[in-house]
């Protein structure tokens, strides 16, 4: 927004006014505890009627409905904070019930009594905030802290931000302003409180009662605004009249307004699962800082070489975090679209539980700090939810999977062929791209490996004249270096002196002299193909 010091202070004039009321509301909201859905909408009536009389009823029913969701929102933080706290108790008292070393089936010691004698103090400290938070928990009182509390906390550590008293200050009154309507559907524009007009695009917003002796009723902004992001949509729907959203907010280090615009879209209809897998689909597998990416057709095989997309978000900002993230499905979605995929398989990861226990599960010393810390850098639940909606938007279906052994399958059986059809020069594949291999014909209803048996293509001819195959019931046991036929009683093949208690591996094919062999392969040229046949498996044999 290109707005003038004169209507930047009327703008901050009103948001300061409107948030005071808000901090009010949400104050007596929080001393309210549980309420039903009946005492919630007789509560929210109630306070909606007192607030209109210093700002407006739309005013007022954003300021209501935006602090009954935010008590909520903490509500659910609060749970989740006191499940997280019992799980981690639950850990620790298991584990510290035992002496140093001593095991209990699945549940094993510390080390030695000065890491015990630790873990004891550590589950002394979890049980005070435990019983603390339960407590809120019961008495309906989250705590909620308007501005963050991030950045509360940095009024102490300025140094650590990097900010000055001053710059603290301009942050956090910028970030307790309320500039905030919610959309009304027949009314012009699609809002009667913030107003885009459809012919002129300028801003005009509704001054609170409070205010109207200073800055009149209502605020016009003469530059006119433009969305550069889906401004057709926006433009379709104001011009229908239909509801809009819009929060405006103010940037101290740049300077700057925004104004955003949001509105509900309908939900986009799922596709059969076995419409899906009659295309090409895109295996992605999320890691700690990239994503590996590899398409495959409808057989489960790779095409192409996999690839790589960087997601670097650690150590930023939440909304860089963000806008990073978006950058990185952007980038999914382009790939997607340009090999023809009909949809997105991603694993269905979810690292709740890790994150509450901890150091307790995740390992110790070096190497579990660090793999603690790629787990954190994760953005698992964010991830799958910008990607569900941005993949709509694209007519891309996403299919979330089972996330069980892709990482070990895909690097053992996938990694290697990878590797042999990539034509790019010094580009390594990792297991992450066979992993994503894996994770992609998990999606397609295919099994993680490869074919036991058999050359990479099936091919099972020379010179294209197949052979015919069948599959006879005969197990394969070596020991004593010759074929031996069906095991008797006892485990011990008939007519075969030597004891059998390993299982080998042979050529599969029948047995024959050279000179069967050389009428054979004059006759019809077959292609050997060696595999490991195991057990009572059974093998081909050429008819």
């Amino acid at each position: 927004m290109h707005v003038t010091s004169e209507e930047a202070a009327v703008l901050t004039a009103i948001g300061e006014y409107n948030g005071r009321l808000y901090r009010h509301e949400l104050t007596a909201r929080i001393e309210q505890g549980h309420l039903d859905r009946r005492q919630q909408v007789a509560y929210r009536t109630e306070r909606k009627r007192v607030i209109t009389a210093d700002t407006s009823s739309r005013w007022a029913g954003t300021i209501t409905r935006a602090v009954e969701d935010q008590y909520q929102l903490g509500m659910r933080a609060l749970t989740a904070r006191a499940r997280s706290l019992d799980s981690a108790i639950q850990t620790l008292a298991a584990r510290c019930a035992l002496a140093p070393g001593e095991r209990d089936r699945r549940i094993t010691g510390y080390r030695d009594d000065a890491e015990r004698f630790q873990k004891t103090r550590r589950l002394t400290a979890l049980r005070d905030k435990a019983e603390r938070a339960h407590q809120r928990l019961e008495a309906g009182c989250p705590s909620i802290v308007m501005g963050g509390k991030r950045l509360w906390r940095s009024r102490n550590h300025l140094d650590t931000a990097d900010l000055t008293e001053h710059q603290w200050q301009q942050e956090w009154d910028a970030a307790r302003l309320f500039l905030a309507a919610d959309g009304e559907t027949g009314k012009i524009g699609g809002n009667e409180t913030i107003r885009v007009s459809p012919e002129t695009q300028q801003l005009r917003i509704k001054v609170p009662a409070g205010l109207t002796d200073r800055f009149g009723t209502h605020l016009t902004i003469a530059a006119p605004v433009e969305f550069n992001y889906r401004f057709d949509e926006w433009s379709d729907r104001i011009q229908g009249n239909r509801a809009v959203r819009y929060d405006i907010s103010y940037d101290p280090r740049k300077q700057r307004w925004y104004l955003a615009a949001s509105w509900a879209v309908e939900p986009a209809q799922s596709v059969p699962l076995a419409t899906i897998r009659t295309g090409r689909v895109l295996g992605v597998d999320l890691n700690d800082g990239h994503l590996a990416t590899c398409v495959l057709d409808t057989s489960g095989n790779p095409i192409g070489a996999p690839g790589t997309i960087d997601v670097a978000i650690r150590g930023l900002s939440a909304s860089q975090r963000d806008g990073h993230l978006r950058a990185a499905i952007t980038t999914l979605l382009d790939i997607a679209e340009h090999f023809g995929c009909a949809a997105i398989v991603i694993e269905n990861l979810d690292f709740a539980e890790a994150r509450e226990t901890g150091r307790e599960t995740l390992g110790r010393g070096k190497r579990g700090k660090r793999f603690r810390r790629a787990v954190t850098g994760i953005p698992t639940s964010r991830f799958r939810e910008r990607l569900r909606g941005m993949a709509a938007r694209r007519d891309l279906a996403v299919v979330a999977v089972d996330p069980a052994y892709t990482s070990k399958v895909g690097g053992k059986c996938w990694r290697a062929p990878l590797q042999k059809q990539t034509k790019t020069p010094g580009r390594m594949v990792t297991v992450h791209h066979g992993a994503a291999v894996a994770i992609g014909r998990r999606g397609l209803g295919f099994k993680l490996s490869r074919h036991s048996t058999g050359p990479r293509h099936a091919q099972r001819s020379v010179t294209g004249q197949l052979s015919s195959l069948v599959a006879v019931s005969t197990p394969v046991r070596m020991e004593c270096g010759k074929l031996c036929p069906t095991p008797g009683p006892h485990g011990r093949p008939a007519g075969c002196g030597s004891k059998h208690t390993r299982q080998r591996s042979r050529p599969f094919g029948p047995q024959l002299n050279a000179e069967e062999r050389s009428d054979r392969e004059s006759a019809r040229p077959v292609r050997w193909i060696a595999g490991r046949l195991w057990g009572t498996r059974t093998h081909p044999t050429i008819d």
